[in-house]
């Protein structure tokens, strides 16, 4: 028996294993490592072609972000030992569990951040010398080979998924946003064909975008008019006349000389710049995946409560960048009663969140990486440990949360997303999407010329300074050394005189 032992674990063992296995696995992850590695490059190489930076900086951020994980997923494999052989009491892990353990199960060697993990099941038997360390110890591991298994999977799902989910939500909501270029195309060949534009007096109520938005004066209208932003981000969240509005307001806040700029192309490079930031795993993110880890207690049903937040979040954000088209209504239609020409509104950082815009994008970063936390983390229990774990709670928490997932994943693309893209633009300062990209490169380029100088020039300016400083300290001592010879009468020199 004992010999049957020793044979199974020396089967186990690399160099007990047949050459052609080892090389037969290894050649296959090579292989798929460097076809991944060459797709990548390739449609990098595709995007910079087409001249679509933006996209491939984005393209670099995911290639950045598999590389962390890629260091995360080796640091667990490195110091797997190590962890194996972090010895904790027993009575540590009967507490914080996200299943109940049996009573047959109360004496096992399950360790806690496998319980933290979801893993429920009873570790086999000599999985590890960190196991029989701590076992004569009278303790447990901190962390099993089956738990740091479990770990890499998740962690991977966790990546996929959220790049997955951020590209869909990019392209569905960019095919919603495309459709506004007819509305792009139509107002220039308006610009085209009619010239100047017309200078006849028209009393406000009179403009669409006006009597979409201005409810009228008073606290009950006020909140009347927060419904309506709460509703309209469900139907129609962007219209034509809302469109043709802020587009205006933009052009004469910030290129009033260009009347036929392509606002709808501006937008569009300025989305395809914010997919960078929204693509990437920042650490606040991180941050919440270690909440939700140590949250995800027995009874306390967190996986299914935690699924509100995203819509609550989503929700509340769409309503107020509904509310900032309101508030460029309201304040036209409280300082004018009849308006002379187009109806332009006034973009301002004091209609956004702590008068920054920029917080927005960081909102909706957040809400979907959260929404495909959720989702990963539900593909992830049901592909190991099956539908009927406990982690899931009940099935009928589960329905819900997926309903609620697609709900998100489908609000934050036709609605919200757009709705971002046009009324971040309302903000006091423009982006640097602006400029074409040859343009930004040398704007960037005459930046750094001029810094370099003005360096230059300091640093010349300071050495010319510093020079007369010290011929002046010469020049006041040799005046006193003079002085000195002559009080002392004339006929005795001073010793370091001639």
């Amino acid at each position: 028996m004992a010999r049957g032992g020793e044979a199974e674990k020396e089967a186990i063992l690399l160099e007990f294993t047949p050459t052609w296995i080892v090389a037969a696995v290894c050649s296959v992850i090579v292989f798929i490592s460097l076809f991944v590695e060459r797709l990548l490059h390739y449609f990098g190489k595709a995007l910079k072609k087409k001249n679509q930076k933006p996209l491939f900086d984005a393209l670099q951020k995911v290639k950045e972000e598999l590389m962390v994980l890629g260091f995360i997923s080796l640091l667990l494999t490195v110091f797997q030992g190590s962890i194996q052989n972090i010895c904790i009491p027993e009575g540590w892990t009967r507490h914080m569990l996200p299943c109940k353990k049996e009573l047959e199960e109360a004496a096992t060697t399950e360790h806690f951040f496998a319980g933290v993990l979801g893993s429920g099941r009873r570790l086999l038997s000599g999985s590890g010398l960190g196991e029989e360390h701590c076992r004569r110890k009278g303790k447990v591991p901190l962390l099993s080979l089956e738990a740091i298994h479990h770990l890499h999977i998740f962690i991977f799902v966790l990546a996929i998924t959220h790049v997955v989910f951020s590209v869909l939500t990019m392209l569905l909501g960019g095919a919603q946003i495309s459709q506004w270029k007819r509305w792009e195309e139509s107002i220039q060949k308006e610009i085209t064909g009619n010239g100047a534009a017309s200078q006849k007096v028209t009393h406000v109520q009179q403009f669409e975008f006006i009597r979409d938005h201005f409810k009228g004066i008073g606290k009950d209208l006020r909140i009347l008019s927060w419904v309506h932003c709460f509703a309209k981000q469900f139907y129609g969240s962007v219209t034509k006349s809302d469109y043709t509005t802020m587009r205006l307001g933009f052009i004469m806040t910030h290129c009033r000389g260009n009347p036929k700029f392509d606002f709808h192309k501006y937008m569009v490079r300025t989305l395809e710049a914010d997919f960078r930031k929204v693509v990437g795993l920042s650490w606040y993110l991180w941050i919440f995946v270690i909440i939700f880890m140590v949250l995800n207690v027995n009874g306390w049903h967190t996986f299914f409560w935690i699924a509100f937040i995203p819509l609550i979040l989503l929700l509340a954000l769409g309503t107020k960048l509904e509310h900032v088209i309101t508030q460029l209504a309201r304040e036209v239609a409280e300082k004018h009663s009849a308006i002379e020409g187009d109806l332009v509104v006034k973009p301002s950082d004091d209609h956004f969140w702590f008068h920054r815009p920029r917080l927005v994008l960081y909102l909706v970063h957040f809400i979907l990486f959260q929404n495909a936390f959720e989702i990963a983390f539900f593909f992830w229990i049901l592909t190991t440990f099956g539908l009927d774990s406990c982690m899931l709670d009940h099935v009928g928490f589960v329905i819900p949360r997926l309903v609620i997932g697609v709900i998100i994943q489908l609000l934050c693309s036709y609605s919200t997303l757009p709705l971002y893209a046009i009324v971040s633009q309302m903000g006091s300062s423009f982006k640097k999407a602006i400029f074409d990209e040859h343009v930004q490169e040398g704007l960037v380029s005459w930046a750094e010329k001029v810094k370099r100088r003005k360096g230059a020039k300091v640093g010349n300016e300071l050495a010319g300074l510093s020079r007369r400083s010290a011929e002046s300290s010469v020049k006041i001592e040799m005046q006193g050394l003079v002085r000195k010879k002559e009080e002392g009468g004339g006929g005795h020199a001073h010793p370091d005189m001639p």
